[in-house]
């Protein structure tokens, strides 16, 4: 997109922090202004994250204006909020193509930008990372700043605060910006960012601590008992308390839309030692107002015109996977009053909503904190309840440990419903469900299963709701092929596959929602299909039988081939020392980039063509 630079006269001349640092600090107001509707203009045309940069824009402007980027180092979390951050970092005329294949990444990425020091897209990162630098520029000893932004939402992990003790106790020189937007996807929750929320503006101890002293000023032993006053009352009221006893220097907070205050505060920041927190207020959608009214809903959107009053609709179509988990959960609940579902701060984009809604007290938000959320079910299980865990697949990669040592080593009866598995677009690398598979596979007592449509999804949700040990149902973004999801839900056997189609020689063994091409690979090589359901336990009577009269079997997943279903299927040939050929057909041993699910089919050879070439190539 190229820059209109009439109407974007300030902005022109900051196409990287350089320039920026060249303006004089009275036209970096009227530089945030055009930024923000360049932002607006970009991310309508491209779609993508919104909300959270148009928060941010003050704040980058200050920070790059203030710090000597890249050589300081700026670390944001997550990196919805970092569009500003690319748009001032020479990447302006590429912002339509973010998230794009080939284009953007949709977070901060270092092979991208020197700009980019750290590669994110999960949560609560920033602060860990940071410190590391921190160290690294200590050694270094060439005056080199380091800067963590962190959000309201990301400081409700665990994590976060590891990295603050730490912080602490080292001594290290470290500026932590906690961006208070009141607002991270989903609401925040638990008890530390309700705390948070009420106090962090610090209003009610600010108005005692400033007009007690002004009043009581010139009376010594009055003063000194309001002073001790002041203590208790920031003891008690002010979350600077609690960075403070983790030895940070808490300063704030502020308003991050005051770009000038901003800088001048960052800028008096630079000369402080040791440990800093800088507590800026801001509003999520800031300058936009559908955005403000509707933060969640403007988290991330398609292309849109800003003229309208509302995003466009969809276009119809058949019901998302997520819904379909929304739709089960409630109908499981209505029968069963020990169902609890929990979910890590994804309620929206999990399917959640109208269950959070309609069984209140079944509906478990535990923030970002995802380990929490899978020990906390199980002791859900352990004493007699229902629990089932939705997650996004690379977000349960964060919670391993507690999969295993919480759940399956007690073979507790704890239901994971994994979203987002395999290809998810967009969003790319960080976010691709990859590795679940692999992962689940080796963890004795679990049971996998894969889905094929969306009414496979219903009954295996039923089917491992009802066991008495651990199970996950992956399944991915987006829609299926359209199957309608029979109302009455019915146990699946465990481990037993289903035979859609006989074919000679070749046999193709599917596991998940790639169904649809292999039905028209399998149309073309008249080859045999299995819809094969589970990967664990694996249907090892079908794969007896399919060894005795073909030649070669294919196994399909979206998923990673190392230590995948596929390798399942060649683990037990091996084991029974069958001499059938076995092609895995999957995801690489690479991370995949963004771009929409349907070109990485076809880039990556997931598709119906795809499959037929493999399948042929390898025969040949």
């Amino acid at each position: 997109m190229t820059l209109d630079l009439a109407h974007y006269p300030i902005l022109a001349k900051a196409d990287t922090p350089d320039l920026l640092r060249k303006l004089p600090q009275d036209q970096l107001k009227q530089c945030a202004d055009e930024l923000r509707e360049y932002l607006l203009s970009c991310v309508s045309k491209s779609s993508g994250h919104f909300a959270s940069g148009l928060g941010t824009v003050e704040l980058t402007v200050a920070l790059h204006y203030v710090y000597n980027t890249p050589f300081d180092r700026l670390l944001w979390d997550v990196g919805h909020q970092a569009y500003p951050h690319k748009i001032l970092t020479g990447r302006r005329e590429r912002m339509t193509t973010i998230r794009q294949k080939d284009g953007l990444h949709p977070f901060p990425w270092p092979p991208e930008s020197e700009y980019d020091t750290f590669a994110v897209g999960h949560s609560s990162t920033s602060i860990s990372s940071a410190l590391g630098m921190a160290v690294a520029a200590d050694k270094e000893g060439l005056g080199r700043k380091v800067v963590a932004v962190i959000g309201d939402g990301a400081m409700t992990a665990g994590m976060a605060f590891e990295a603050l003790n730490h912080g602490g106790d080292i001594d290290k020189d470290l500026v932590v910006v906690l961006n208070d937007n009141e607002m991270s996807i989903s609401e925040n929750v638990g008890a530390l960012n309700s705390h948070l929320a009420r106090l962090l503006t610090g209003n009610f101890f600010n108005s005692i601590r400033d007009g007690g002293k002004k009043l009581l000023s010139n009376v010594p032993p009055i003063k000194e008992f309001a002073s001790r006053a002041e203590e208790h009352i920031k003891g008690m009221v002010v979350p600077g308390t609690i960075f403070e006893e983790l030895g940070f220097n808490y300063i704030g907070p502020i308003d991050g839309h005051d770009v000038d205050g901003v800088v001048d505060t960052l800028r008096n920041m630079r000369s402080i030692k040791g440990p800093q927190i800088l507590h800026v207020v801001t509003k999520k959608g800031k300058g936009y107002e559908l955005a403000e009214k509707d933060p969640i809903k403007f988290h991330a959107v398609p292309k849109f015109n800003p003229m309208d009053d509302e995003l466009p609709k969809s276009a119809p179509c058949g019901p998302t996977f997520s819904k379909i988990f929304g739709d089960w959960l409630c109908d499981m609940a209505a029968m069963d009053p020990k169902l609890m579902a929990v979910t890590p701060a994804m309620r929206e984009g999990s399917g959640m909503v109208k269950f959070s809604q309609t069984y209140p007290d079944q509906y478990f938000d535990v923030a970002i904190a995802e380990q929490h959320s899978v020990t906390f079910a199980a002791g859900l299980a352990k004493d007699g309840l229902n629990p089932v865990v939705a997650i996004y697949s690379t977000f349960l990669q964060r919670a391993y440990d507690q999969l295993i040592h919480d759940v399956a080593l007690q073979n507790l009866p704890v239901l994971f419903a994994i979203d987002r598995a395999g290809i998810v677009g967009a969003d790319g690398p960080t976010h691709q469900g990859a590795f679940d598979i692999p992962f689940l596979r080796c963890i004795p007592n679990m049971i996998i299963m894969t889905p094929a449509d969306e009414n496979e999804c219903r009954q295996m949700l039923f089917t491992g709701h009802k066991l008495d040990q651990p199970a996950a149902v992956r399944y991915p973004r987006g829609t299926g092929s359209g199957v309608e999801a029979v109302k009455v839900m019915k146990s699946l056997e465990l481990g037993k596959s289903r035979r859609l189609r006989d074919g000679k020689k070749t046999a193709i063994l599917n596991f998940g929602t790639l169904l649809p091409f292999a039905q028209e690979a399998a149309d073309e090589l008249n080859a045999t299909l299995i819809d094969m359901r589970f990967v664990k336990p694996l249907d090892t009577q079908v794969l007896a039988e399919l060894v005795e009269d073909h030649d070669l079997l294919v196994s399909l997943e979206d998923g990673a081939i190392m230590g995948g279903a596929g390798s399942a299927v060649g683990e037990y040939l091996l084991s029974r020392k069958h001499n059938s050929q076995l092609l895995q057909i999957g995801l690489p041993d690479q991370f995949i980039m963004q771009g929409t699910q349907q070109q990485m089919y076809a880039e990556l050879g997931l598709d119906a063509q795809g499959i037929v070439k493999k399948v042929t190539s390898f025969l040949n």
